[in-house]
């Protein structure tokens, strides 16, 4: 649905008002023209509309024409800057994982691989979850090819669980926020 809405705005010229209340939905109401009816936008943070005009071609001004042709856009800015996992290398290792007193999970990754970057987003929630119970930190395995031989990882993306500097448990894969919440919730002091 959200595509549709924003495909609408882009057709219809429309940017939401700032105005317009948060939950107000989108009226299901038909046009005469067969598309919904977008008076009723909900306020999005972080999208604007934006509207470029684009230079008359050289043909179409021997053609005539004088006006340039508007496109709209949606343009994301985004109100907080993207959150990361802290970077654990094999010089921060030894004091970040293995001396840690509380629970660690460590993301083994690489910037090439997809899964790995669909899973990091829920990894990050889950540090901030249990922040002060776990400590969360990912390690680049094409710059760390050491510590990830050392482990045995042959695939990735692979979250392991290190306790008292002792690998607890591991989860290979991209796998559900809720196989991740079981596998901490075994090491995580209530």
């Amino acid at each position: 649905m959200t595509a549709t809405v924003v495909e609408l705005m882009a057709i219809s010229g429309l940017a939401p008002s700032a105005s317009a209340p948060r939950a107000a939905a989108v009226s299901q109401a038909s046009s005469p023209r067969g598309r919904c009816d977008t008076r009723l936008l909900p306020s999005f943070d972080g999208l604007r509309m934006s509207s470029r005009v684009r230079p008359i071609s050289p043909a179409k001004r021997l053609a005539g024409s004088l006006m340039a042709v508007r496109r709209g856009a949606v343009v994301c800015e985004a109100s907080e800057a993207t959150i990361q996992l802290p970077e654990v290398s094999k010089m921060t290792w030894q004091s970040l994982v293995v001396g840690s007193e509380t629970p660690v999970l460590v993301d083994f990754w690489a910037p090439w691989c997809g899964p790995c970057r669909m899973i990091e987003p829920t990894i990050v929630k889950l540090a901030k979850a249990y922040e002060g119970k776990l400590k969360c930190y990912k390690l680049n395995t094409d710059n760390n090819p050491d510590i990830a031989t050392q482990y045995g990882i042959r695939s990735i993306p692979t979250v392991m669980i290190f306790r008292n500097g002792e690998k607890k448990d591991a989860v290979i894969g991209a796998v559900p926020e809720s196989t991740l919440v079981s596998t901490i919730e075994k090491f995580v002091v209530r």
